[in-house]
């Protein structure tokens, strides 16, 4: 069926179960295929002209660009997905395909988002990548593209979702991203290749995915009404646990999730929050044993966080390390110290607390 991909997965799925195959669907009849309710005439004559000896031809073009096309009955189809509600029919992947095994967050959100939630997605990105958890999103612009990058600057891994083939960047202010997808991530879409983004109801479908990859789904910053929040019920309908990080409550980004955590939702306050969903904990940091800093932090404090010690280094050393002006490194620090994350010592020396 890889050659009718704007039948869309409800259409190939009730196809499949009507004649059993793909092959009995090719060679039905015109009447045949108009017994099937809800087919359009232009289907009907899609699949009467489809040419069944062009699938070597269309997967060798695929394998060559590095692309694979998983079914049901491959091992390589993502358990995760078969047993959702309306499951994909089939799927084409580019990329680290053994990804699809491990342990997955959803981390999703606003594509106009806040600063705050830019700091917190990155954050709960890296930490999730830490503790060996695939973070998957939608590569869109926003929120998604932080989650992913975060992921992959902490030597992590990720699935990108999209709602077109996995050979079309899209948005095309992602194409940096799309290439270190290529090389480090895994792309995946029900679209073939050279679909582009304009199939009606190909993102809402794809969200379905998002969440159907990942036991845990993260909502970080949605406005009330967007797209963010079909993927929140897309994971409630499919039993999967989501978690909402609270927001500003003057901050038209946390409008919806505020109002999840209103309705009931769970919060996320820290990352061992979601870590022990997973039967895990903050990681250690190899060179000092201490864990990873909280996913709260800015990206400033993490650094210095990262760059304090157990038993003490002075301002001039720290700033000197984090490549910070001392007046901007004091001020982290106190932000560090009323956290309860970083101790004054005399002489202008700074540790990390017992805590930290």
């Amino acid at each position: 069926m890889a050659l009718l991909g704007q039948l869309g997965p409800r259409r190939l799925a009730a196809l499949l179960s009507h004649f059993g195959t793909a092959q009995a669907v090719l060679a039905a009849s015109p009447t045949q295929l108009r017994s099937v309710p809800g087919l359009p005439r232009a289907v009907v004559h899609a699949i009467r002209d489809a040419n069944p000896g062009s699938v070597p031809a269309l997967l060798d073009a695929a394998a060559r660009a590095g692309q694979s096309l998983l079914v049901p009955p491959s091992a390589e189809f993502p358990a995760a997905l078969r047993s959702i509600p309306s499951p994909p029919v089939l799927l084409w992947a580019r990329g680290l395909l053994p990804l699809l095994d491990a342990p997955a967050v959803a981390i999703v959100g606003s594509r106009d988002h806040s600063r705050y939630g830019e700091e917190i997605a990155r954050e709960l990105a890296i930490v999730a990548a830490r503790a060996g958890i695939v973070v998957v999103s939608g590569m869109a612009r926003g929120l998604d593209a932080v989650a992913h990058r975060g992921a992959l600057d902490a030597g992590g891994q990720t699935i990108g979702v999209l709602g077109c083939g996995v050979d079309i960047m899209y948005p095309r202010q992602n194409a940096e991203l799309f290439r270190r997808m290529y090389a480090e991530g895994l792309l995946l879409s029900e679209h073939p290749p050279g679909q582009r983004p304009d199939s009606p109801g190909a993102f809402p479908r794809r969200n379905r995915l998002i969440s159907g990859l990942a036991r845990v789904t993260v909502v970080v910053e949605a406005a009330e009404g967007s797209g963010t929040m079909l993927t929140v019920s897309s994971a409630l309908e499919q039993g999967r646990e989501v978690l909402v990080v609270p927001g500003p409550v003057n901050s038209p980004t946390s409008r919806g999730t505020n109002r999840l955590l209103r309705e009931g939702a769970t919060p996320l306050l820290e990352a061992n929050d979601l870590l022990t969903l997973f039967g895990t904990a903050l990681p250690t940091t190899a060179d000092t044993g201490r864990r990873a800093p909280p996913c709260t932090l800015s990206p400033t404090e993490a650094r210095v966080f990262d760059a304090l010690g157990a038993s003490g280094t002075h301002v001039d050393a720290l700033a000197l390390a984090v490549g910070i002006p001392v007046g901007e490194l004091l001020a982290t620090l106190l932000g560090l110290e009323i956290g309860g994350l970083a101790q004054a010592l005399p002489g202008g020396h700074y540790r990390l607390t017992a805590r930290a």
